[in-house]
């Protein structure tokens, strides 16, 4: 019995899909080496790997019961626990506020200014799973959601957080959006019979141009900010390595197939793994 709720729990948490705390994971580890103009150390390294885990679990399970009412209605997220009544409204939410202090105490660990940029973090992440019923745009909310770990990232190094922080961050949301864009394109059908707000409904016969669009301008930003610290050929290696990438997600999602947009989707962490990999190695031979 206990083993069963156990495995519905990692299930609640995409413990099995560890696609999404990837994607969290990148743009703050590249974020903590621009801080720290290279190695961060092994205490920091070990608060952001394991605060990004922790939160985005959390943020899982507020989702769910945020969305339990619609998921239902979509064909990939019907049998998800806490829809499918697997797991209550309750323990989701319980295990939510568990997962988020565990961060938290993580978060202690560092400095005051940290402490007082994680509220605004936990504030988005609660936000977001309402915001698909009123913003037209709902991945720009998501956007600044999975961007926060820049900005802690900058304020655990120099407790203070600096202006290229605010520009990595706004980069960082147009990857989000690609991303979350490709995302939306899989559920578009059901999206549209339910009344759900997405990036891929508003953006229309433009999706496609608009993710490509928001690529280039990630890239575009995150390049600007290696050049800016003097980061070499291997880092622009990197950046041209993330743009053949981008590149092969066009070719996925050109037709509009759930299957190429969700592969799309999938593979995204390798994107931001790769511009992260060209940051570290810029610092490590500089």
């Amino acid at each position: 019995m206990l083993a069963r709720r156990f495995a519905l729990y990692l299930d609640l948490i995409r413990w099995n899909r560890p696609a999404g705390w990837l994607l969290l994971l990148w743009p703050t580890l590249g974020a903590l080496w621009f801080a720290a103009g290279g190695w961060p150390g092994w205490h920091l390294l070990a608060v952001f790997v394991l605060g990004t885990i922790l939160m985005r679990s959390a943020g899982c399970c507020v989702n769910d019961v945020a969305d339990r009412d619609f998921d239902r209605h979509v064909k990939r997220t019907a049998q998800r626990p806490v829809t499918s009544g697997a797991v209550s409204v309750r323990e989701a939410l319980v295990l939510g506020a568990v997962l988020a202090l565990l961060a938290f105490a993580l978060v202690l660990t560092t400095n005051r200014v940290t402490v007082l940029w994680s509220f605004a973090a936990l504030a988005i992440t609660l936000v977001y799973p309402f915001a698909k019923r009123f913003v037209s745009v709902p991945q720009a909310v998501l956007g600044i959601a999975f961007s926060f770990g820049i900005p802690m990232a900058f304020a655990a190094v120099q407790s203070t957080v600096p202006v290229f922080a605010a520009w990595l961050l706004a980069g960082n949301l147009f990857w989000v959006l690609a991303y979350d864009t490709e995302y939306a394109m899989v559920d578009r059908d059901d999206d549209l019979k339910i009344g759900m707000k997405t990036s891929a409904i508003t953006f229309g016969r433009f999706d496609v141009a608009a993710i490509m669009a928001s690529y280039g301008m990630f890239l575009a930003v995150w390049a600007w900010a290696g050049a800016s610290r003097g980061l070499g050929a291997v880092f622009f290696a990197a950046i041209a390595i993330a743009a053949a990438q981008a590149g092969w997600h066009w070719r996925l999602i050109r037709d509009r197939t759930r299957d190429g947009c969700f592969k799309a989707f999938r593979l995204n962490h390798w994107l931001g793994f790769t511009v992260f990999a060209g940051i570290a190695a810029g610092y490590a031979i500089r």
